[in-house]
């Protein structure tokens, strides 16, 4: 992709690298996507049974799965999804894949929840989950994942910051695949919606910018 590039009065045009959204899984009022396909429906009403549902939906055998606050399992089953059946990992180094998340709201389901043993015994197994991040270690240590890792709080999905952050360390070579996208969780709501980011072009992916991405959230 050719760009104008102007800098102290002179302009040049330069090239920027493309990267590519080779794939997606959203989650979100009950219904699992990927690609823009729905693969799995229910109408579970509570939200921790709508996730375990998913879970023993695809067969998934994770026993840590169950130690999990609900804003890892809700980011665990996306990148699950997202990466089953069409991603091989072992085609790079476990360095070269990041992950990059935000939400609206923290870690604040688990924390209220936290809160709410202290006035007894604090819980230490629901203290480890009073960070947003955590969600990401799961996901790297299910996936022995090495790379650039970062989490953001905003009041709503930015995909043009995302898509400047992440196409900063693909084209400067820091990674070479990036999970991205948005995982929320509090009490009744939830979203996840995640995007796989590389470099090379296969097939017919998606050109990897804030329009495509914000296209593929709004579905």
């Amino acid at each position: 992709m050719e760009v104008l590039y102007e800098q102290f009065g002179i302009k040049r045009r330069i090239l920027l690298a493309e990267n590519y959204i080779t794939g997606n899984c959203t989650i979100r009022k009950g219904i699992v996507s990927k690609n823009g396909v729905k693969i799995f429906e229910s109408k579970e009403s509570d939200q921790a049974g709508f996730i375990l549902s998913v879970y023993q939906h695809f067969q998934l055998n994770y026993p840590k799965y169950y130690k999990m606050d609900n804003l890892s399992k809700l980011g665990w089953l996306a990148s699950e999804i997202l990466l089953r059946d069409s991603f091989n990992k072992d085609n790079y180094q476990p360095e070269e894949i990041g992950i990059v998340l935000a939400n609206a709201n923290s870690s604040l389901d688990n924390d209220l929840k936290y809160f709410e043993t202290t006035h007894d015994i604090a819980s230490p197994s629901l203290f480890v989950y009073t960070l947003p991040n955590i969600v990401i270690g799961e996901i790297c240590i299910r996936n022995h994942f090495k790379g650039e890792q970062a989490f953001f709080v905003s009041e709503h999905f930015d995909a043009d910051f995302v898509e400047r952050y992440v196409s900063n360390l693909l084209n400067n070579n820091i990674l070479q695949v990036c999970i991205c996208g948005w995982v929320d969780f509090l009490e009744q709501g939830y979203e996840a919606v995640l995007f796989l980011v590389e470099k090379k072009k296969e097939g017919q992916p998606v050109l990897f910018s804030a329009e495509n991405m914000n296209s593929i959230f709004d579905r």
